[in-house]
């Protein structure tokens, strides 16, 4: 996306021309259909739309839980990700095109135009073979990659500690360095992606009880002292609200908002730098939600956490959310900062979403009205097709050239 040229901030997730489908009888559902998006470090992203969008489906594309059809997911600047069948079939269609021509040159028997086409054609199959296989090659072993990076920083770390380290305490050193070693070579780079899950009963093994659940993560990295882990499960029972007498029981004996703050205590301490929150309060009571989005904002500024934030409540996500991106039939429509976005919003169905937020004011309520929105109606795309594009500064809308045109005049006006 052209924002990154003017924005210095690091970007940590930079999600590219993700398309996720399904089959769905003998057809094909497209969940998620070509979008683009980044996000910066430290920040709230938003993504919003009614159920069915496919704002979930990105979550756990992102997250590794669905394999994507084509597209590129970066995370930390490193390919986690990789789709790779609209690289095959532009493969397929080059292939047939260029016999296509080749053919033609020679029924005119010009063979040195067949041959020049030919090896033009070799070309371009070679250059795009090694692209589908890098992208294969960095899905299948970003997390090898990862933990062997990982191994090499403890070792150099060590070696240093080494060079200045008492013989009387080289042997305890040895054993932390043994113990460290191990833990690096379990480690992940989707580790540090982590999902608290839209349903906290559902998301939670019930024959585990919070203790197990919680320190699930930090045992599959490798960790075994059993002191640690009781320790990191107590300090995360404590930062979400919970006492350390909660360890030992099960997830039915907690109400839904203690469950979901299990939920994050699990997310949390595997130390994550992005946090994926998929609807994370739309099963809980409304006088619990308000809780759970304030412990998250703590939570957020207390580690410096980086939120994809998925819902459809556009008020909790105006609250929460940096900037906001807004999601149609698997398409992100309108995108923009949280306050552009509800001050100018631009596309038809932003402003339909928009329209349908009540607010506790009945002379407002009376006098509102509500925007409907029929995709058939408000554009005509036989022509002139869309495009995700800039209309204002860091504005960005799909739409075509005679939209784009109204809509920075609309812009300018305000």
């Amino acid at each position: 996306m052209s924002e990154n040229q003017t924005d210095k901030r690091e970007v940590l997730l930079k999600v590219e021309d993700l398309c996720q489908y399904f089959r769905s009888g003998n057809g094909e559902l497209k969940a998620v259909d070509g979008i683009s998006f980044e996000i910066y470090k430290g920040e709230v992203f938003g993504l919003v739309g009614e159920s069915g969008c496919g704002k979930t489906t990105t979550g756990r594309s992102v997250i590794k839980l669905y394999k994507i059809t084509s597209g590129n997911i970066l995370f930390k600047g490193t390919r986690i990700a990789a789709g790779t069948r609209k690289l095959r079939e532009k493969l397929s269609d080059l292939r047939r095109e260029g016999r296509k021509k080749i053919s033609a040159f020679r029924k005119n028997k010009d063979t040195d135009a067949a041959a020049r086409e030919k090896q033009a054609l070799d070309d371009t199959i070679r250059a795009l073979r090694e692209e589908i296989r890098k992208a294969e090659y960095d899905e299948k072993h970003c997390n090898r990659a990862y933990a062997e990076a990982e191994v090499v920083k403890v070792r150099e770390e060590y070696e240093k500690k080494r060079e200045c380290c008492p013989e009387s305490e080289l042997e305890s050193l040895n054993k932390e360095y043994k113990e460290k070693l191990r833990v690096a070579s379990h480690e992940r780079i989707t580790n540090k992606i982590q999902m608290i899950f839209q349903d906290p009963i559902a998301s939670l093994n019930p024959r585990m009880t919070v203790r197990d659940t919680i320190a699930e993560g930090l045992i599959i990295k490798g960790i075994r002292n059993k002191k640690y882990i009781d320790e990191q499960v107590y300090k995360m029972l404590d930062l979400v609200g919970l006492v350390p007498e909660h360890a030992g029981r099960y997830p039915h004996e907690f109400s839904g908002g203690q469950r979901q703050r299990i939920g994050i205590a699990r997310a949390l301490i595997m130390n994550p730098e992005l946090i994926i929150a998929d609807e994370p309060i739309s099963a809980l009571d409304v006088s619990i939600q308000a809780q759970v989005i304030n412990l998250m904002n703590d939570l957020r500024k207390t580690f410096g956490l980086t939120v994809l934030f998925i819902a459809h409540d556009l008020s909790v996500v105006k609250y929460f959310s940096d900037r906001i991106a807004v999601m149609y039939f698997g398409k992100i429509v309108e995108l923009a900062d949280a306050d552009e976005l509800f001050l100018h919003p631009l596309h038809p169905y932003t402003r339909s979403l928009l329209s349908a937020i009540p607010l506790p004011d009945p002379i407002y309520e009376k006098k509102r009205k509500r925007i409907s929105y029929n995709p058939l109606l408000a554009h005509d795309y036989s022509e002139d097709k869309p495009s995700f594009r800039e209309i204002g500064k860091k504005h960005f809308v799909l739409c075509n050239d005679a939209e784009a045109e109204t809509y920075r005049k609309e812009l300018e006006n305000k």
